[in-house]
């Protein structure tokens, strides 16, 4: 793997992050809404967090381990929000992870950059198998997965804590047997 790479779709550019993307990352990954639907992003989004990130994409990339890419619009290019894929490659699995910036979410754009994602990760990368977690709290992360395809395979109750309270996990898993496109 050299080159990040750069997907197209009907609406959508994923690319990958350049530092010039650090003030909008901050911007939609900063508000409330986002860090409280999510595992990962912190609440204050603090200055320079998002530069550190993106610093970190080429290299993960480049050692098999990830793939962020920011999800684009096609026409005008404002960032809408980022998906990924974490990697384990010694079992061809890769685990799905994706934030929408609140003005952009209920107009389809996580659902049509994850469709892409998947074929990338199946065809390109040849994984057997990518799975995708949400709190269960977020139920409109988890019909992303099913539209995509998944299946919900379970739930992990209580088992992670975000802001001192225990939360369920909601799995859901596609392997690239069932995947058609």
């Amino acid at each position: 793997m050299n080159q990040m790479p750069i997907i197209k779709t009907e609406r959508l550019i994923l690319r990958p992050f350049n530092l010039s993307d650090e003030n909008e990352v901050q911007r939609l990954a900063g508000n409330i809404a986002i860090a409280e639907m999510t595992l990962n992003i912190p609440y204050p989004y603090e200055d320079g967090i998002a530069g550190e990130w993106i610093k970190t994409h080429k290299e993960k990339y480049e050692e098999g381990k990830m793939l962020n890419l920011a999800i684009t619009d096609r026409t005008d290019n404002y960032l809408i929000g980022t998906i990924g894929l974490s990697i384990k490659k010694e079992y061809d699995i890769g685990e799905l992870g994706y934030w929408i910036g609140r003005p952009y979410w209920n107009k389809g754009y996580c659902t049509e950059a994850a469709e892409a994602i998947l074929d990338y990760g199946f065809k390109k990368m040849h994984l057997n198998r990518i799975y995708a977690t949400h709190l269960k709290k977020n139920p409109a992360s988890g019909k992303v997965m099913e539209k995509i395809g998944m299946k919900k395979e379970g739930i992990l109750r209580q088992h992670v804590k975000k802001w001192g309270e225990y939360e369920d996990l909601v799995y859901y898993g596609l392997l690239k047997s069932e995947f058609i496109r």
